[in-house]
């Protein structure tokens, strides 16, 4: 399966049209109709389903389509990251979930770009399970994810940040006017939890029993949508502290009794071979949380 070939694929998916992508690829379309044969022969499998006006793919073709996008995507990276040794180029790949700990890795990066002016910065956001299937796949050069996370699987260093866990209700909801919550005090109402499940397993290790007994009503990846449903009333979220700002809301953070902390960390792949430009990231990175 050649590189260009993958390309020719994903033009065709995104115009929807195999005239449309053959000129916006420069050549012919019964040369692009070849080598989309080729490549469903190849694999064996049909890839679109071809229609009068736009293609549609097949579940094989959606499936290589997310593929191609990251095999050519980790292709470029790779290509951009052979840099020489006087100028220190190439791009850094960082995942992370929401977390005011993001600010360490901006001064790490601003601290970087100082001196490294070329180097570019990727950043994705996501849980720890899309965070470390990102790493795995050699997506991402490193991620910030918040405890628990497997770190046997990973290099990874601590943070000096923590973060806190608490409830996100509306400020007029009886339970806004407490100072803090015990297990009791969720025990009947509709809560948005974490779509992550060891963090699942951190809450009811906290509650001291099984999240089966509290009306979990949804889940969630990232906390802003969620945080929409708690304007509406529609439930209270089980998160952590800082990530919605509630100073100007009618939203209230409240936290824990006891207290449920979680670390953040860096993690990496064990194999990986770091680029130029990831490890003079990683060198900024641990000098600002040396100082601070």
């Amino acid at each position: 399966m050649e590189l260009r070939v993958l390309n020719y694929f994903l033009a065709v998916v995104r115009e929807k049209n195999i005239t449309n992508a053959a000129n916006f690829l420069h050549i012919t379309q019964p040369a692009l109709s070849k080598q989309l044969k080729q490549l469903e022969d190849e694999l064996g499998v049909i890839l679109f389903q071809r229609g009068n006006r736009e293609i549609e793919l097949t579940d094989e073709g959606r499936f290589l389509a997310n593929r191609a996008k990251e095999i050519l995507d980790l292709v470029e990276k790779t290509t951009l990251n052979i840099s020489s040794e006087e100028v220190v180029t190439g791009s850094v790949a960082i995942g992370g979930g929401e977390t005011e700990a993001m600010q360490v890795v901006a001064k790490a990066i601003k601290k970087m770009k100082r001196k490294h002016p070329d180097i570019k910065i990727q950043l994705y956001s996501g849980n720890g399970d899309y965070i470390s299937e990102m790493l795995d796949n050699g997506l991402l050069d490193f991620g910030l994810v918040i405890d628990p996370v497997e770190k046997q699987r990973y290099n990874y260093f601590k943070l000096n940040e923590v973060n806190q866990w608490g409830l996100l209700v509306r400020e007029d909801n009886p339970l806004a006017k407490k100072q803090s919550l015990a297990v009791d005090d969720l025990r009947d109402i509709p809560l948005l939890i974490a779509d992550q499940t060891l963090v699942d397993n951190r809450i009811a290790e906290w509650a001291g029993v099984s999240l089966q007994n509290f009306q979990v009503v949804g889940t969630y990846n990232l906390l802003y949508n969620a945080s929409l449903m708690v304007k509406e009333g529609l439930a209270s979220a089980l998160c952590i502290d800082g990530i919605i700002n509630t100073s100007a809301s009618t939203l209230v953070f409240i936290p824990l009794e006891p207290d449920l902390i979680s670390n953040l960390n860096i993690i990496w792949k064990k194999d990986f071979l770091p680029s130029k430009a990831a490890s003079v990231f990683l060198d900024n990175l641990k000098s600002i949380i040396v100082s601070s």
